[in-house]
């Protein structure tokens, strides 16, 4: 993304005054305040839907899927740990050549797609296991496809969200030149994150748990497949930077010449180091 600097430069400058003119004000409607709505806006959606079935997941496997309660706490923890660490997976991505705008699109619709499983599990008799009875204390455990439809619904939703995060944050972030503009963004970016996790851990848990799971999942899926939308809105105010690759490739360049060159012998002679662009001793 080109600043706005050298816009105006080239619309001063350039030799064609009018077509310079018009490529300048169309820079000049790029970037910058137009965007926060559209960015802020999808997150709090997107955390709103992602965390409103996140949150109470313990509760629906042991309850509505009679998943064994140490095995819902592992498959509890995995998704948690997924959601803290894949985030940066979606960045190294971005950066390395889909972009920002790209990656968040793609996981938002990966979101939608799971979450529409989730809820079609607490919707369809068929696909989700027979309550246990009141009288007594067994109960039917789901069947291989129950729970291959749950367990692509929990991954697809779990990717999906945490490819959000980060990747949104970035885009919103490179919409601005100043720094203090730039942290002005981010205060109203985790104001808005964190108002969608505190509304799904209240809202849309108080509907889980007193109106009904399908509906509660059907909130939350309603939030992405607004979200999405509101994100691909704005992509005709955003500036795009160029990607830059992932520094986690040079660092492994950096690594394996190391270890190529670890039998390499140093030379003790000073005149043969080089120093500079001119190979020259700094001191001399």
């Amino acid at each position: 993304m080109e600043s706005s600097g050298s816009s105006q430069a080239r619309c001063i400058t350039g030799n064609n005054g009018e077509a310079e003119l018009r490529l300048c004000n169309a820079e000049s409607k790029r970037a910058d305040w137009v965007t926060f709505p559209f960015i802020t806006g999808t997150v709090a959606l997107l955390m709103l839907g992602g965390n409103g079935w996140m949150t109470n997941l313990i509760v629906y496997l042991i309850k509505e899927f009679n998943v064994n309660r140490i095995d819902t706490a592992q498959i509890y923890n995995g998704v948690n740990g997924c959601f803290c660490l894949l985030p940066i997976l979606g960045a190294i991505i971005a950066d390395s050549g889909l972009r920002c705008f790209i990656v968040a699109s793609i996981s938002s619709f990966i979101a939608s797609v799971g979450v529409v499983l989730l809820s079609l599990t607490a919707a369809l008799n068929s696909i989700g296991p027979e309550p246990c009875g009141n009288k007594s204390g067994l109960c039917k455990a789901p069947s291989n496809l129950q729970l291959a439809v749950l367990y692509t619904g929990i991954v697809l939703a779990t990717l999906g969200a945490s490819g959000v995060r980060f990747t949104a944050a970035i885009l919103g972030a490179n919409q601005f030149k100043s720094q203090k503009d730039q942290s002005t963004f981010f205060n109203w970016f985790f104001f808005a994150q964190y108002a969608g996790f505190v509304l799904s851990s209240t809202l849309i848990v108080y509907i889980e748990d007193n109106v009904s799971w399908a509906l509660g999942f059907w909130s939350c899926v309603t939030a992405n497949l607004i979200g999405l939308p509101v994100l691909v809105a704005g992509n005709r105010y955003y500036g795009h930077d160029t990607p830059q690759g992932s520094p986690l490739l040079s660092l492994a360049r950096v690594l394996v010449a190391s270890l190529r060159k670890r039998k390499l012998q140093v030379t003790l002679n000073s005149d043969e180091i080089y120093y500079g662009q001119h190979g020259q001793n700094k001191e001399a």
